[in-house]
């Protein structure tokens, strides 16, 4: 039982792209309809940018090596536009509107689940498994190129039948100097970083609670553009607690609850002067679930949110509140969910924003196994603290961007003896007003300001199968992706910088006896940048792994090469990505 578990397992882990779609009833990470979603399972010893190469349409923006900013844009909409959750909760950057998925700790997090329509990113953590027993752990060591180190140990315990106690912690040293093509190093690239959290997990009458505490503390070099090279450094001391209440109090009525507050302080040092960010930020989100029969579901969320920034340079509080009302109906083969949003924005001493989103998600079956599917929403970015206040570049005139999102698409699904297929195909058209962009000033045009100039434009197709086979001692899994994309500025008719017109993702794993192997390749062609044409590059990266099972423990050895073509490539220009590099590592298991 424990080693059919453990591979079965292994082959999720390595199997990233055995993908969930879905469209499920009517409460998601905030409250509101849940839309076209894609589910990637996260490997061991991963980083997120091999784990998002999974979904084509995702741009990540990379600066290069563990050290550097990781970003993610999805469609085309921006980094700053695309939220990020963790476990249901979003994770908030005022100042920036830029969540550093670099500093995500992978090794506590089960899955990513992408919501296209809400146009946001979701880390899951995941819950500790017991085969029976009270207390059960895992411990991890990896060891690769770049002088890299990465320890991991996570202790759970089981409190009684209903609730359950892991504690985690994770480390990750290295220099970051990989060799460049000219034959010097990239320095200034080093990373120390001590993640730390526990979390709580319970079953309460109707439903579970899930709560939380976590640490991130890190020191690195960046090191900047090859143009522009830079000694200087950053500190990050992020600390937080939340918790997420789903409970059915009858037949009817079900609520969702969560809220987090959460401190994050990052020191910046330069040859100019150090800057300090200190940022408090509190939320309270709910949402009422009303189930009025058996083709109609009612909801209304509300969330409020505070955030204060305290700087080096100026200081700002915002309190930020989410109102939304939502309807599912549920016809034999159709399905439908609407709803609309209200958000409010209140900055100390400004005006306030204030919008209305309507939404709606459509689901057809045409016949067993085959949907067809649409979604439309608008979406409202607030300016960030940056874009408004920063000294000599905010611009308090700023208005919210206007988004409107638009997806329709097939899915198919089938089974067959050993066999199971999956596939689906999208188009979406994502359509970007009162973009925020620099310009010269009029009264300066040697100074540069943030205004409502931009109208960007994204329209494109996704395609995906996957296959599956498994009989005896083998399983076998293949997934493919390609996504096109157009994403061009409205005004001038430049393409958006970095944003590949093709990206093509291939992924076969193979599963026996104890043994796996796997391979990513994957290609991006078509980008361009402020100067023109930027090659196109593809990167190939390869699994193998070893589970054994030794009486009611496990111990696995994993080894993944990553960029095994040794391409150099920028996926930023001047920030060239590490060429070939190797990681090996250990996984035990009690």
């Amino acid at each position: 039982m424990l080693f059919s578990f453990l591979m079965t397992a292994a082959l999720l882990s390595a199997a990233a792209p055995v993908d969930t779609l879905q469209a499920s009833a009517i409460v998601a990470d905030r409250g509101l309809v849940v839309s076209r979603t894609d589910t990637v399972n996260v490997q061991s010893f991963q980083d997120v940018s091999s784990t998002l190469i999974f979904v084509p349409s995702i741009y990540v923006g990379d600066y290069g090596s563990a050290a550097g900013l990781k970003s993610a844009s999805l469609r085309g909409l921006g980094s700053a536009h695309t939220a990020i959750y963790v476990d249901g909760v979003r994770v908030g950057n005022v100042q920036s509107g830029q969540a550093d998925l670099g500093m995500m700790d992978l090794n506590d997090l089960s899955q990513v689940v992408v919501d296209y329509a809400q146009n946001s990113i979701s880390f899951r953590t995941a819950r500790p498994v017991f085969h029976g027993k009270n207390v059960a752990g895992t411990a991890k060591l990896g060891v690769g190129s770049f002088g890299t180190w990465q320890p991991y140990g996570k202790v759970a315990v089981k409190l009684n039948k209903d609730w359950s106690l892991s504690s985690h912690v994770a480390g990750i040293v290295t220099n970051g100097e990989f060799p460049l093509t000219d034959g010097a190093k990239r320095i200034n690239n080093d990373l120390k970083q001590l993640q730390a959290g526990a979390d709580l997990f319970g079953t309460v009458e109707g439903g579970d609670l899930h709560a939380k505490i976590f640490y991130n503390g890190s020191d690195r070099g960046t090191p900047g553009s090859l143009s522009w090279p830079s000694t200087d450094r950053q500190q990050d001391r992020n600390f937080g607690a939340q918790a997420v209440l789903r409970k059915s109090f009858s037949p009817l009525y079900t609520l969702n609850l969560s809220a987090k507050g959460a401190y994050d302080k990052l020191l910046y040092q330069s040859e100019w002067g150090d800057t300090d960010y200190k940022q408090t930020e509190f939320q309270l989100n709910s949402a009422h679930k009303f189930h009025l029969n058996s083709w109609w579901d009612v909801s209304l969320a509300a969330d409020i949110a505070f955030d204060k920034l305290n700087s080096t340079l100026y200081q700002q509080q915002r309190w930020a509140t989410v109102v939304a009302v939502a309807s599912a109906f549920r016809w034999e083969r159709f399905k439908a969910d609407v709803a609309l949003e209200y958000a409010g924005t209140f900055d100390k001493d400004a005006k306030p924003w204030n919008s209305l989103s309507p939404s709606a998600d459509l689901r057809l079956t045409l016949v067993e196994g085959l949907d067809l599917v649409a979604f439309g929403r608008r979406a409202f970015r607030t300016p960030t603290f940056n874009e408004l206040y920063y000294p000599g570049y905010g611009n308090p005139e700023l208005k919210p961007e206007d988004a409107w999102l638009a997806d329709a698409g097939l899915d198919f699904s089938r089974e067959a003896d050993a066999w199971s297929f999956a596939a689906k195909v999208d188009g979406f058209y994502t359509y970007l007003t009162n973009k925020i962009v620099s310009a010269p000033s009029e009264a300066d045009p040697s100074v540069w300001l943030p205004y409502n100039v931009g109208k960007a434009e994204t329209f494109g197709a996704e395609a995906q199968a996957n296959v599956m086979y498994a009989s005896g001692d083998w399983t076998i899994a293949c997934t493919a992706r390609y996504s096109w994309q157009k994403a061009c500025d409205k005004a001038t008719g430049a393409a958006l910088p970095y944003i590949a017109a093709h990206t093509f993702v291939l992924n076969p794993v193979a599963v026996y006896k104890g043994w796996m192997a796997g391979i990513t390749w994957a290609l991006k062609a078509g980008r361009k940048d402020s100067m023109g044409d930027m090659p196109s590059y593809n990167t190939l990266d390869a699994q193998l792994g070893k589970d054994f099972v030794l009486g009611g423990c496990a111990l696995g050895f994993r080894l993944t090469g990553r960029n095994l073509l040794d391409h150099r490539y920028e996926v930023i220009s001047g920030y060239p990505m590490p060429g070939r590099s190797v990681i090996g590592g250990i996984v035990f298991k009690f």
